[in-house]
Formats: structure tokens, sequence, C-alpha cells
């Protein structure tokens, strides 16, 4: 208990250092959030999870409430939060994708860890990779749109969520949403990349 409590209190004082705009805070927060998701990834999988993909939304949210706990943050603090949990959960699974591509290539017996077995098929590894990449070039030129891919494909998040997140109203974000899909369409050809309507909560494709 009285670690999870110090880890609560690192969170919030990052969570404080960030919304002020102290440097580096963005970064500290992504690290911790990354390898609770990372737990959490394995926990999930190793409960029965091996054959479906992942229930990204759930173990951001379960992240969000093992790290800060029952604190009573504000919308900022917690947008914050949820923010830096959405690109930890694209790195989490974007480096599992590699992996298992990386194996596939290599052969032999394949580690039973969260990097082989996230992704219940090969090919939805190689169109995650080619969405991540796609959305590398997407960020040059909309950078927001970029992060509200990243907050609602890979962090599972509301569209209000993600509005907290991001500072912005929710009509700017289902409007980005919207000009992001179209973008990412073209790009990918006639590939789909699996991203949901406005409503839908996102999650890979099983």
């Amino acid at each position: 208990m009285a670690e999870s409590t110090g880890t609560q209190g690192a969170i919030s004082e990052l969570l404080d250092s960030g919304v002020s705009g102290t440097r580096d805070s963005f970064d500290e927060v992504f690290e911790l959030v990354y390898e609770e998701l990372k737990r959490l990834a394995r926990h999930q999988l190793a409960a029965g999870w091996r054959h479906q993909t992942l229930d990204t939304t759930g173990l951001v949210h379960e992240a969000y409430l093992r790290l800060v706990g029952s604190a009573d943050l504000s919308r900022r603090h917690r947008g914050y939060f949820f923010g830096a949990a959405a690109r930890a959960m694209r790195h989490v699974l974007v480096d599992a994708a590699r992996r298992r591509q990386s194996l596939k290539r290599g052969g032999g017996e394949r580690d039973r860890t969260l990097d082989e077995s996230i992704l219940s098929v090969d090919g939805f590894a190689a169109e995650l990779i080619g969405l991540d990449a796609a959305l590398e070039r997407l960020a040059v030129s909309f950078p927001r749109q970029a992060d509200v891919v990243e907050c609602r494909f890979f962090g599972g998040l509301t569209i209000e969520e993600t509005a907290a997140a991001l500072e912005l109203s929710r009509r700017t974000v289902i409007r980005d949403w919207e000009l992001a899909r179209a973008w990412l369409y073209r790009e990918l050809g006639s590939g789909d990349p699996g991203l949901p309507t406005d409503e839908a909560r996102p999650r890979p494709p099983g």
C-alpha cells in the first residue's frame, strides 16, 4: 500500500508540473504509464486473451485507477494523464507488432509474452505498423489531428476524454477525427486502418 501511495503521489506531482508547463514532465508521466500498461497487458493476456486483441480502453482506465487512485483530479490533470497514456498505449501496441514481425521473419520458437501474443493475426501487425508510420506523416502537416487519432485509436479514449486530454472542444475533436480518418484512408490506399466512427470506442479489429 505504501508503494502504491508513493506512486500516486509521484504521479500527482508530475501532473501538477506538467499542467503548469514544467519541462520533461510529460515524458516522466509517459514512462510510468508505459511500464504499467505493459504489465497490465501481460496480465490480461495471461488471463486468457492470447487469441484476441487487447482492450485498450480498459487497460488505459485501469492504469489510471492504479497510478492515480481515487484522487479528485481536475479536468486538465485527468486529461494530461490520458494524453500520456494514449501515447504509451501506442508504443505498447506498435512495439508488440514490430516484435511479432521480427519473430515471424526469424522463425523458431516464439516467446509467450506480450510482444508475441498481443495481436490476433499477423496481418494486423503489419497494418498497425503501417498506420503508425502514416500517423507520423500526418503529424508533419496536421499534428493536432494526429494527436486525436492517437488518443482515440491507441488510447481507446472517448471523444470527451480526447477533448479533455488535448484541451479541445468536443466539436473540434469530431471534426479533426473525421479529417484524420479520411486522410489515413487515402494514405493507406485500399487498406482499412480500422478507425471507428465518431461515437464508437476504438479498438483494433480482431
